[in-house]
């Protein structure tokens, strides 16, 4: 094994433990339990998983567990705060409120009645260091369902959605329909960092993956689904901790090695969306699927991730428009 093989393969044992942490947030997990997953000793684990995420795996774990929190704290408004706080893995409503306080300056209470909206628009517009964000973000592919400024547009004066319901019909066209997803397996390939406007990084990516899945007969499927999953909020998550993975569909029993992970994508009820629009017209499809189908639906969303699933090649369309179904995890209101 090469020197890039070797860093592949350290990537996809830590990916398996991103993975494990995504599926078992409510739960306590001990450094002996993830280093095993990992297949590294305890002693190692820590250094190696700091090395290749940027952050310890206590920090980790505790980030994506407010962050998880935070989301949920707007998108389940009828949800109790000790309901969310046990949810996301806290042993006591008071470790969280102060795990909480300690990380947006704020309560949970203060957010959830508004303090987010002062959050994720300084979170966009100024980073850690003081810098701007790029404007690139507004430009394909979209960075997260999970936008807490689309949420804020559902609590918004009668008027200013009906206003903006205008605007949005004027700029894209949707299709949505609520049905049952069945589990899904994928082979995947993640990204964590910056990706927002960034059309290179994910040809990129998926260039790499359709190398891999070629040779092994997996693009001739018959079913074959090709979808983008985003596991954090860019109005919440630092820029450079942000997680994409791009995946396609495999059978269960398939083999994955180096970069390529596997993983699960959960099934169950899901608001489909269906767009054909142009490459900057992503941002668009999500805010009307957030600010305009969602609020009168009878629907809010569930806490399973959402995805983007491609049903074309641009490039075979005769204007090269994107035909994509944004799919949003739904329970009933």
């Amino acid at each position: 094994m090469n020197g890039i093989n070797r860093h592949s393969e350290y990537k996809s044992r830590i990916n398996r433990v991103i993975d494990y942490i995504d599926s078992n947030i409510d739960k306590y997990m001990t450094l002996n339990e993830l280093a095993n997953i990992a297949n590294f000793s305890p002693y190692h684990f820590h250094r190696i998983f700091k090395a290749i995420v940027g952050e310890t795996i206590n920090n980790f774990i505790q980030r994506v567990r407010i962050e998880r929190a935070a989301m949920m704290l707007v998108s389940n408004p009828k949800k109790s705060i000790t309901e969310i706080a046990f949810d996301t893995g806290f042993s006591s409503s008071a470790s969280f409120a102060r795990a909480f306080k300690e990380y947006f300056k704020m309560s949970a209470s203060q957010w959830r009645n508004g303090g987010y909206r002062k959050y994720s628009n300084l979170n966009q517009t100024v980073s850690k260091n003081g810098k701007k964000d790029s404007n690139q973000g507004k430009e394909y592919p979209r960075s997260s369902c999970y936008d807490l400024n689309a949420a804020a547009n559902t609590r918004s004066k009668e008027d200013q959605l009906n206003k903006r319901s205008d605007e949005m019909k004027n700029e894209v066209k949707a299709k949505v329909e609520v049905r049952k997803f069945p589990e899904m397996t994928v082979a995947y390939i993640r990204h964590i960092g910056p990706y927002q406007g960034d059309v290179r990084l994910f040809e990129r990516l998926w260039n790499k993956l359709m190398k891999w899945a070629g040779p092994r007969e997996l693009l001739s499927q018959k079913d074959l689904k090709c979808l983008c999953l985003y596991h954090d909020d860019p109005n919440i998550t630092e820029q450079d901790k942000l997680r994409v993975s791009v995946c396609i569909s495999v059978p269960e029993n398939t083999s994955v090695d180096g970069e390529i992970g596997k993983m699960k994508v959960e099934g169950g009820k899901y608001a489909a969306g269906y767009f054909e629009i142009d490459p900057d017209q992503y941002q668009q499809a999500w805010d009307y699927m957030f600010g305009q189908w969602l609020p009168p639906s009878g629907y809010q969303p569930d806490d399973r991730a959402c995805f983007e699933m491609f049903l074309n090649n641009p490039e075979e369309h005769p204007q090269h428009k994107h035909q994509v179904e944004i799919c949003i995890p739904v329970k009933p209101l």
